[in-house]
């Protein structure tokens, strides 16, 4: 039994999210699934770093397999393309050792946020950023974005629905900038919450828009309150974009960023 890791890109638009879903329902899973039992000739069940929810997509999503299959690598990129629709495709393919898991043996995920800001949306790229008419202020927003750093509960910013055990994330990185008429936001913790990056990025608009102070941010984290935050924002901006591991498993960088400039 061999285990192979493979690297996954996808634009999540028209996906009812990652993970599987009953039969007639269109998932990233389900036809990543589908196209990888082709080349097997038999049933293949994955394991993803990271479950996406509907309409986001990933440049940097890291799955794996079990497998008796004796099969090339290359064939399982090449052959797993050939089977995927348009809106999916492998970018590397390794295998890796039986200790190795997608998800458990991340040491950290990396999102960008993508918002489109200007007075009218975009027509062109409706699907792959989210937009806001009202003019954002992106000082503000890093500044509070900033006093998210280190290890909280975030129950504040965690979604109702959210099933993990405790809301305590490291959050090792994150930027706000404006390049033109797009505000990117790029965030990196260990682990994430359901609805987490979404619910940040909706709460730092409400700063951005001057309706409260850069300290709120500070405040909600103390409150742990998801009612006292901002809304959460539009599923279309958000990309996974990179999956860390450790270097003895010897993956490469697992993605890379989407870019508007």
């Amino acid at each position: 039994m061999k285990r192979i890791a493979l690297g996954i890109e996808y634009n999540g638009s028209q996906f009812n999210g990652y993970q599987l879903q009953s039969a007639g329902t269109r998932t990233v899973q389900g036809e990543l699934e589908k196209a990888l039992s082709k080349v097997a000739d038999q049933p293949v069940r994955l394991t993803c770093a990271g479950r996406t929810d509907t309409g986001v997509h990933a440049t940097g999503q890291v799955v794996h397999f079990d497998t008796s299959v004796q099969r090339e690598l290359k064939a399982w990129m090449l052959g797993g393309n050939t089977n995927l629709p348009r809106d999916i495709s492998i970018h590397w393919v390794r295998q890796v050792s039986d200790d190795f898991s997608a998800r458990f043996s991340a040491i950290s995920r990396s999102y960008r946020y993508i918002l489109f800001n200007r007075k009218v949306r975009s027509a062109v790229f409706q699907h792959n950023v989210s937009w806001s008419f009202e003019p954002l202020d992106t000082t503000m927003m890093n500044a509070a974005a900033q006093l998210l750093i280190g290890e909280h509960d975030f129950s504040a910013f965690r979604s109702s629905q959210c099933q993990a055990r405790h809301a305590v994330r490291e959050m090792q990185a994150i930027s706000v900038k404006r390049e033109g008429e797009y505000v990117i936001l790029d965030i990196k913790a260990n682990a994430f919450l359901h609805h987490m990056v979404r619910n940040i990025m909706g709460t730092l608009m409400v700063i951005g828009r001057g309706e409260q102070p850069v300290l709120w941010m500070h405040e909600l984290l103390q409150a742990r309150d998801r009612k006292k935050a901002g809304m959460t924002a539009q599923a279309a901006g958000l990309y996974l974009i990179n999956v860390e591991y450790p270097e003895e498993h010897g993956l490469p960088d697992s993605g890379w960023l989407p870019n508007i400039s």
